[in-house]
Parts: structure tokens; C-alpha cells; sequence
């Protein structure tokens, strides 16, 4: 199939893309390849092929969702190796601009 000029302008308008008018003509041969190649495609027999979902059969092992036990927050702080009543101490990773300047 044959891609002219318009039509490339048509669907870089319609797909929001810019390009160098000096490749346009690149483009248009390239575009035409694409549906050249579509073609071939549709001259497959798929009869009695089964329309794909997906292109694995592979699925994904999920483990079933439970309530368990968990940490309270006495038992946290006390595995941590700094805290306070509430919180974890950490090391200061963040430092305000003007710190930084000095």
C-alpha cells in the first residue's frame, strides 16, 4: 500500500508527533512497508486459531491474603537500635539549602 503525503500528515496530526519535513519522504516509504507487511499477515490461515488473551500462559503464583500476627509498635522500637518513646532515630540524610551553601 502506497503512503502519500497527506496521509503521513494525517496521522502525525492525529498521533501528535512532530517531524522534520525533510524526512517525510523516509516516512512514507517506511509507513508503507508497515502496511505491507500487515498484508502478508491477513494472508495467513488462522482458521481455528483461538483469539489470544495473553501472550504467555505463564501465571502469577499469588499467596493467599491473611490477617497474621504483626509487630506492635513496643516491639518494633524496642528491635530498633536508636528510638525515643514514639520513633525511630535515624541519621540525617536531608539538609536544608542553606546548610548546604556553607
Amino acid at each position: 500500500m502506497k503512503i502519500d503525503r497527506e496521509t503521513v500528515k494525517k496521522i502525525a496530526h492525529l498521533a501528535r508527533l512532530e517531524y522534520d519535513p525533510d524526512t517525510e519522504e523516509a516516512m512514507m516509504e517506511s509507513m508503507s512497508e508497515i502496511l505491507d507487511w500487515v498484508e502478508k499477515l491477513r494472508e495467513v490461515d488462522t482458521e481455528g486459531v483461538e483469539p489470544l488473551m495473553h501472550m504467555s500462559y505463564e501465571l502469577n503464583a499469588m499467596r493467599k491474603d491473611g490477617v497474621g500476627e504483626h509487630l506492635n509498635r513496643k516491639s518494633a522500637l524496642d528491635l530498633a537500635p536508636k528510638h525515643d518513646q514514639e520513633f525511630f532515630r535515624v541519621p540525617k540524610v536531608l539538609t536544608a539549602k542553606s546548610e548546604d551553601k556553607k
